[in-house]
């Protein structure tokens, strides 16, 4: 099989699913989500790859943020009324609109993931999953940039419209 290595392509391999149909009052981190259920369902086609994933307590999840029609290289992000570059930021809204969120994962049945902090909206493709390794994944920080002295805020911050805004072209908003 001949795999063009200069073509970039992904499958969506599953949907997520969440009380949250609209980007207004979604939590934007999965810490201020704690407790939120949700789904993941796998296709059939790929429920094989999740063999002995249900010895993990959590799980990363990588999706299409695909309500995310553009983008802006400066944004204002949650927690800040400041313009910063996309890129020190989690925005959706990006020149690829991939998102991550390491959920709580309670269960397995067949292919459907049972999770909890769930911070994505409804119907989410799904790109794919990771486990959460503490030993790989936790790093000691020095530095946060700009969110440093925010941070603590999160654990009640929702979507106020910003998403919205920026869905309807609005490219100063995130």
């Amino acid at each position: 099989m001949y795999i063009d290595m200069n073509k970039i392509e992904y499958r969506q391999i599953g949907i997520i699913h969440s009380p949250f149909k609209t980007a207004e009052g979604t939590p934007i981190q999965p810490t201020g989500a704690v407790g939120i259920k949700g789904t993941v369902e796998v296709f059939p086609e790929y429920a094989e790859g999740l063999e002995d994933l249900d010895g993990f307590s959590h799980i990363i999840l990588l999706y299409h943020c695909h309500l995310s029609k553009n983008f802006s290289l400066k944004v204002r992000p949650f927690l800040d009324n400041n313009s910063r570059g996309v890129f020190s930021t989690r925005a959706p809204s990006r020149p690829n609109p991939i998102g991550m969120s390491c959920v709580r994962l309670a269960k397995i049945d067949k292919e459907i993931l049972y999770v909890q902090d769930v911070d994505m909206l409804d119907s989410t493709p799904l790109l794919d999953i990771k486990p959460y390794i503490s030993k790989f994944d936790i790093r000691q920080v020095n530095r946060e940039g700009w969110i440093e002295n925010r941070i603590d805020k999160i654990k009640k911050a929702q979507d106020d419209g910003r998403f919205a805004k920026l869905l309807n072209g609005d490219q100063e908003s995130s």
